[in-house]
């Protein structure tokens, strides 16, 4: 087979088809955000409401916010602000990462670790932030994006193998072209490093062998079903916000 072939075949192994669990993520961050801009068009905000929209209509629909959580109990801010985005430049550009890097981890790990990876590493990157700007509006999935692709990094350099390391390598230049990306538009690096670190830590610990991850199968089913739970309870709380 060419290096063509080759590479042709990696990628075409990054499609969505058949990864359930990254399409309903890519469907809700999309959904979520084609919501937000119909409030913000309803607002009179025109254009803005899709390329800029203001800080307050962010945290209306679930962006993170420290002072909310920590003096008015808004815990739920700390998933949601995953999946809440700065304009159509931002959530295109997470997306797109997700689409590229989310089918071949889920295809290798399965949908309950990488909803697990995908989920902590969004609260840590936002606990991150806390230390690093407690007072700024934060919003995007790039925390948790990163997170699955610090997974990757290390896990991929366990696996080895001229496979393992050329998936490891492909992953590690999606990391750098986000954090390139964060700074070039001022986005929140803290999140990135924070979901990046977390996200390499589990990946230094899952098993990489099938029969080891069918031992631990149950538990991780066990920890996404919190994470599924956690997450529909969070963005029903977008909603319930607007009424209490």
């Amino acid at each position: 087979m060419s290096a063509y072939q080759q590479r042709r075949q990696f990628f075409l192994r990054t499609s969505l088809r058949g990864h359930s669990l990254v399409q309903i993520l890519i469907y809700v961050n999309l959904i979520l955000f084609t919501l937000m801009v119909l409030h913000g068009t309803i607002l009179g905000l025109g254009m803005r409401a899709i390329f800029n929209p203001p800080g307050q209509l962010l945290i209306h629909w679930g962006g993170q916010l420290w002072p909310y959580v920590l003096h008015r109990g808004e815990w739920w801010r700390c998933i949601t602000y995953a999946y809440t985005h700065g304009g159509l430049m931002h959530v295109g550009f997470n997306m797109l990462v997700l689409y590229q890097v989310g089918p071949l981890l889920e295809a290798e790990i399965g949908w309950t670790r990488l909803f697990t990876v995908y989920t902590v590493s969004a609260i840590v990157a936002t606990l991150a932030g806390l230390f690093w700007h407690p007072d700024a509006l934060v919003v995007g999935a790039s925390g948790a994006i990163l997170g699955l692709i610090g997974f990757s990094v290390s896990y991929y350099h366990r696996v080895g193998g001229s496979l393992g390391i050329q998936r490891r390598n492909f992953m590690f230049q999606w990391a750098l072209m986000a954090f390139v990306f964060g700074l070039v538009v001022g986005a929140d690096n803290a999140a990135h490093l924070g979901g990046a670190l977390t996200g390499a830590a589990l990946g230094w610990f899952i098993p990489t062998t099938i029969r080891a991850q069918k031992k631990t199968d149950g538990l991780f089913k066990g920890i996404a079903l919190v994470c599924a739970v956690l997450t529909a309870v969070s963005i029903a709380f977008i909603l319930i916000s607007w009424f209490f």
